[in-house]
C-alpha cells in the first residue's frame, strides 16, 4: 500500500507499507527510490511489515524545495517512525540510506532499532582533511573536496544526464540486464539536479567513523567484491562494533552497489538469514 505524509517542515513524502507484524524499515540511496527494494517488500512483506519511503524530492515524494540534507533526511525517517506508531524496528540503510541510517542513531539513539543492516556505504563519501592514506582506505573515501565540487557542478550542467549515467555505469556489475539498468537511470532522473547535486555535497562531506563505537545493535554490514565501495573499508566498519556481521557479496552474487536488485534471492537469504536469528 502506497501512503503519504507531511513533514513538520512541509515536504510530503510517499512510502510503501505492505505486510504485518515485526517491522524492517528500508532506506534508499542518492537519487534511488524506494522502488529498488521492490524484491525485498514482496518477499519480506509476506511475514512481516515492510516500509520503504522515498525521501523528499526522490521516486513518488514531491519536490519540497528544500531539507536536502542527511541529517533531515534522518529527522524524516523519525517522523515517519512517529506517524506510524512504529516502537521498535529493524532497518537498512543502503548507499545514502546508510548515512541517513547513522545520521538517526546519532540524532535518536538506537532506543527504537532492533537489528541493522549496512549495505555498502564508505564511513566518509569525500577525502576529510588530516586524514592519512591509511585513513582514506578505513573510510572507503572515493575523492577529494575538489573532485566532489566538480561533480556536483556536472550534475547541475547542460552535461548533467550524462553525468548520471556514468556515475551509474561505476556502480553495476558488467553483465547487468540492459533493461534493469535503464529502469536504474530513469529513476535517478527522476530527482531535480539542484536537490540532488545539494544532497551529493552534503552526503560526501560528512566523516561517520566516530558514530561506530556508539551502535550497541546486532548489524550487518554487507560490502560488494566488484562494487565502487572499497570493501576494505566495510571490514573496518565491521571491525569498530562489537556486535556485527560482514558479508561481501562477489561479482556472479551481484556483488557491485545493487546487490538486492542484480541478485535478490542471494541477498534476500543473507537478511533474511540475519534478521531471524
Amino acid at each position: 500500500m502506497k501512503k503519504t505524509f507531511k513533514t513538520t517542515d512541509g515536504a510530503t513524502l510517499s512510502y510503501m507499507d505492505e505486510g504485518s507484524g515485526d517491522v524492517l524499515i528500508l532506506l534508499h540511496g542518492w537519487s534511488q527510490s524506494a522502488a529498488m527494494f521492490r524484491h525485498q517488500i514482496e518477499h519480506f512483506s509476506k511475514n512481516r511489515r515492510v516500509i520503504a519511503m522515498d525521501f523528499r524530492g526522490h521516486g513518488a515524494s514531491l519536490d519540497v524545495g528544500h531539507g536536502y540534507r542527511i541529517y533531515r533526511l534522518a529527522a524524516d525517517v523519525a517522523e515517519l517512525m512517529d506517524r506510524e506508531n512504529i516502537k521498535r524496528a529493524d532497518m537498512l540503510g543502503w548507499s545514502m540510506g546508510t548515512s541517513v541510517l547513522w545520521a538517526y542513531i546519532d540524532l535518536f539513539g538506537t532506543a527504537r532499532l532492533n537489528k541493522l543492516i549496512f549495505v555498502d556505504e564508505p564511513a566518509s563519501v569525500m577525502r576529510q582533511p588530516g586524514m592519512s592514506d591509511q585513513d582514506v582506505i578505513n573510510a572507503g573515501a572515493l575523492f577529494d573536496g575538489a573532485t566532489m565540487l566538480s561533480i556536483a557542478a556536472e550534475i547541475v550542467g547542460p552535461n548533467g544526464h550524462s553525468a548520471r549515467s556514468a556515475f551509474l555505469d561505476s556502480m553495476v556489475t558488467k553483465n547487468i540486464p540492459q533493461d534493469l539498468k535503464a529502469w536504474l537511470l530513469a529513476e535517478n532522473l527522476l530527482v531535480a539536479p539542484k536537490d540532488v547535486a545539494a544532497l551529493f555535497v552534503n552526503h560526501c562531506t560528512i566523516d561517520w567513523s566516530e558514530v561506530f563505537a556508539r551502535i550497541d545493535r546486532p548489524t550487518l554490514v554487507i560490502g560488494g567484491r566488484v562494487s565502487h565501495v572499497d570493501t576494505r573499508s566495510q571490514e573496518w566498519i565491521h571491525a569498530q562494533m562489537k556486535n556485527s556481521k560482514l558479508v561481501i557479496f562477489e561479482e556472479h552474487e551481484g556483488g557491485a552497489h545493487f546487490p538486492f536488485l542484480e541478485a535478490p534471492d542471494t541477498f534476500n537469504k543473507v537478511l533474511e538469514r540475519f534478521i531471524q536469528t
